[in-house]
């Protein structure tokens, strides 16, 4: 039943007047990030480059597969706190990479943020910000080759001797 103020106001249904207050995005571009999938291309970013910040470490790698996808992944661990802190620090996280990505990653590699203790949770997010446009900075930054460490290019049982 129709109360009495109600009569004649009804809208009949089609296309909204406004906008919907919720943007959907299809599922496999959440926000224009592109997600690194697979375990194995985390263990792979963790190897490379990295630079550590107040908020967060960042690793990163150029794959060298011809794809030029920025892709990037997140790490919390148990050491950052319960469910609703790690999922606070990836959210976080997550937001900085959507706001930088575009213009400071590169094509072609892989992005890993691990979240810190305490830091990525409670830090000031403009810190956060700043934090992670500095680390992006310094993994893209030109180094000259690594010299190989003494003793590297001897075989084994030269370093450690004759056997007694």
């Amino acid at each position: 039943m129709t109360p009495p103020e109600a009569e004649g106001l009804r809208q009949i249904a089609g296309t909204p007047e406004a906008p919907p207050a919720v943007s959907v995005l299809p599922a496999s571009r959440k926000g224009g990030l592109v997600v690194i999938p697979q375990r194995a291309d985390f263990l792979k970013a963790a190897s490379a480059r990295r630079q550590g910040t107040g908020s967060f470490l960042l690793q990163a790698r150029d794959r060298h597969d011809g794809d030029s996808v920025t892709r990037i992944g997140f790490t919390a661990s148990k050491k950052i706190g319960n469910a609703v802190l790690r999922n606070r620090a990836k959210r976080r996280m997550r937001e900085a990479a959507r706001a930088l990505l575009p213009r400071m990653g590169r094509p072609g590699w892989d992005y890993v943020l691990v979240a810190r203790p305490e830091a990525t949770v409670s830090r000031d997010f403009a810190l956060l910000l700043a934090d992670l446009e500095s680390a992006f900075a310094a993994v893209h930054r030109e180094r000259p080759p690594r010299e190989p460490k003494p003793g590297a290019d001897k075989p084994l049982a030269a370093v450690e001797g004759p056997k007694p």
